[in-house]
Parts: structure tokens; sequence; C-alpha cells
């Protein structure tokens, strides 16, 4: 039988690169070889994509959330209705055009047509949806942090502080968390939301100047740069502190007293639209003077006088017009903020309840 060679170990493989051959050994040769489709891969990497909806339904579900959209949605609501008497009052506070309701409403009619009564509820509706939704979501919030901070307090009965023999408590038990959150309610809203204020007036007052919105956005830009967008902050802060710190602080008390009084838990829709409208008619008597000379003072640059200051456009009111025209435009005004009011209070407990206690869409 032939005897078998005794086997050689393989050689190592050449490779020939131009004029050079280079020795390759046997076992780099075989990692070069593709892999077959049996064998074992070497590693693998997979990207796994979190399932976010679960955290994100949950986000949505939250009070804080439920609060920001129900005002939202009935700022939204209440303006879609209320935008004619919103134009009219704007016309007469800040002095163009007729003196009275039924005048201005004629001047608009001829002049713009039906759709003038509409005039900048664009931007309004832009406006009020962030600025209810802001201002409703902080008054909520602050009123419950405040609630808390009293109950905590009287607890540990505050800070003292000794003088001698006299001792000295710290409480807030005189500090109504309504009339704080009412004014951290407005004061955030209008920081937030005022260059939305200063683009409606200007669309609503002067629409041949600024027939559009981009139009204005870039003439006001250009004239006056970011800043023009903020004309009239200070008297707009002003005038709102005591608007919105009255307005929830009424609103609250005028609710707790009607439903001791009528021995209910709650308000009905047409209790809260009564009672939302009482509040809104108390601090807009309240506050209405400030209002008028915040007005003056956002759209006088676009008659060529503009006062320096509030103080000085409360004078020139008085000057010209008398101590009457401190409340030119009120009638109007009433009949614009106590339907708002009280729609907005009713459209917002209404959310509330489909959003947080029902929970029937998020």
């Amino acid at each position: 039988m032939p005897q078998k060679s005794p086997s050689l170990p393989q050689k190592n493989r050449y490779r020939v690169f131009g004029n050079m051959a280079l020795v390759v050994p046997k076992e780099l040769d075989e990692l070069e070889k593709p892999f077959s489709l049996h064998s074992p891969k070497p590693f693998e990497i997979r990207f796994q994509v979190p399932d976010l909806r679960v955290p994100i339904r949950d986000f949505l579900r939250t009070r804080e959330v439920g609060e920001f959209l129900s005002g939202a949605l009935a700022g939204a609501m209440t303006k879609a209705v209320l935008a004619p008497l919103e134009t009219i009052r704007t016309r007469m506070v800040v002095g163009v055009g007729s003196k009275n309701i039924t005048g201005s409403f004629v001047e608009i009619i001829e002049h713009q047509g039906w759709q003038g009564l509409w005039a900048g509820n664009g931007i309004n509706m832009l406006r009020i949806i962030p600025t209810q939704a802001i201002e409703l979501g902080t008054f909520e919030c602050v009123k419950r942090t405040m609630t808390s901070a009293q109950e905590k307090w009287k607890q540990i009965e505050g800070p003292k502080l000794q003088i001698g023999h006299v001792n000295v408590n710290f409480s807030l038990c005189w500090v109504s968390p309504v009339a704080v959150a009412g004014a951290a309610a407005g004061i955030v809203s209008t920081l937030a939301c005022h260059p939305l204020e200063v683009l409606k007036d200007r669309l609503t007052v002067s629409p041949d100047i600024y027939p559009s919105l981009s139009i204005a956005i870039s003439k006001i830009y250009k004239d006056g740069g970011v800043g023009a967008f903020y004309a009239g902050l200070s008297p707009t802060l002003v005038g709102m502190l005591p608007y919105s710190t009255c307005y929830y602080f009424m609103y609250e008390k005028l609710k707790k007293s009607y439903c001791q009084s009528k021995k209910k838990k709650s308000l009905n829709r047409p209790d809260m639209l009564v009672v939302g409208a009482l509040a809104g008619f108390t601090a807009s008597t309240i506050s209405f003077p400030l209002e008028v000379a915040r007005k003056r003072l956002m759209v006088g640059a676009l008659q060529g006088k503009c006062p320096p200051n509030m103080v000085a456009a409360l004078a020139e009111v008085i000057r010209d017009e008398g101590l009457m025209g401190l409340y030119r435009g009120w009638g109007a005004s009433c009949l614009k903020v106590m339907p708002a009011s009280g729609i907005t209070w009713m459209f917002y407990e209404a959310w509330k309840d489909i959003l947080l206690v029902e929970k029937r869409i998020l």
C-alpha cells in the first residue's frame, strides 16, 4: 500500500503589490474571508428608541397642563364671540372716531364693512390663547403654592423675632393667596404676551397703516427695533396689577359667598356666568383710568404726541376732557369685559371638568 506522505505545514500565502511580494500569514488571510451565511456575526449594535407615549400621556394628564389647556381653550372661544365689542372698545378708549358705542359701530361698518368688526382678530386670537393659558395656569399654581405655604407656617408657627421683651411673630395668615395669585397671573402673562398686545392695537386702530400682520411686524421693527414691541410695558404692568388682583379676588370671594348663602358646594354654569361678569365689572371700574392712560401711551406715537409717562397721560386726559375723560369708553369696556369674564370662567370651569375630572380627551 502506498504510504501517505507526511503532512507538511501549510505554506503562507503571497500577495503581490507591483514589483513587491509580501508574505501574509494564514491567520490574517482567514480574517479577510467573507463570513458565510451560517457563520455567526462577531457583534451587532442595535438602537432602541424608548417608548415615550406613556410619559407624554401622563404629562398631558397632569393638573398644571390641564389648567393651561383649559385657559387657552376658554380664551379662544370667548374672543371668537366677543371680537366686535373689543374692536369698538379699543377705538373709543384711544379716542378714534365716535364717542359712543352706536356711532363707533356705524363708522366701522361704513368704512370697513362687517369684517372691520373683526379687525385684528387674527392676532387677537394668537394673543389671547397664550395669554389666558399663562394667566389662568399661573393663578392656579400660585394660589395652591401660597395656600400650602400658609398651612405649613401655621404648623411651625412661622419665624419669630425677639427684641428685648417683645416677641414679633411673622405670619402669612394676613396675606390672601388669591390676591397674590391674581397679581402674579397678570404680571407673568403681560411680560410674556405684551408684543402681541402691541400688534393687536396697531392693527385695530390703524388698519390703513398696518393692513396685515406681517407688515405690522416689519414696520414696527423698522421704526423702533425690538424695544418697540414692548412700548408701554411699564404702564401696562401698572394698570394690570390692580385689575388682575381685584378681578381674581372678587371672583373667588363672590363664588365663596354665593355658595355659602345658597348652601352649595360649587357653582353651576349660569352661576359662573353671573359671578364672573360681576368680578369683571368691579375690576374694570376700579382700574379703568389706568387702562385709558395705558392705551394713550401705546398708540400715542401714531398721532405724534406720546406722553412721557402714565402720570402725564392721566394729566393730559383730565386737561383735555375733564375727569369724565378718565372713564371715556367705560360703558363699551363693561359691555365687553362683563360677558367676556363670565363666558371665560364658564368655559374654563367646563374645560377643567372635561380635562381633569372626566378626562375624556387626554
